[in-house]
């Protein structure tokens, strides 16, 4: 079994960006619909990165990324532009917990998470996505 690990390689990766994904829909949804005041207490958090200003904007373009980038996730489409942003989503959300006192325990989730987008983006969508259609190299 394994000596042929590396035939399950892409499964793997299919299996990561479907559980991640659905989770990251499951949890961007109530922000996505959640409306203007959701939005701009969400886009809070850019005020621990510097950034005071147009914090609706900011929590709309979070919300967007963790319920479309779920399922873009989901489809491998863009995977690693998505991963990107996810990761930095995930660095925001790393300086909000430090910011407010949580943490590295309070800070941990968003840490692995980074971790994992980051990873997406280094190792790719695998064979089973939409990304594989257009790139021979996953055919």
């Amino acid at each position: 079994m394994f000596n042929k690990q590396d035939n399950y390689r892409d499964l793997g990766i299919f299996l990561l960006r479907l559980g991640i994904g659905a989770m990251f829909i499951y949890h961007g949804s109530p922000k996505m619909f959640g409306g203007v005041e959701v939005w701009g207490k969400l886009g809070m958090a850019m005020k621990f990165l510097g950034v005071n200003f147009a914090p609706v904007f900011f929590g709309f373009m979070s919300a967007l990324t963790e319920f479309g980038g779920g399922i873009l996730l989901i489809l491998g489409l863009l995977t690693r532009p998505v991963s990107l942003l996810l990761a930095f989503n995930m660095t925001v959300a790393v300086a909000l917990k430090f910011g407010t006192g949580a943490g590295l325990g309070g800070a941990s989730q968003a840490l692995e998470l980074g971790i994992v987008f980051l990873s997406l983006f280094l190792i790719g969508p695998g064979k089973y996505s939409i990304d594989a259609r257009f790139n021979k190299k996953y055919m």
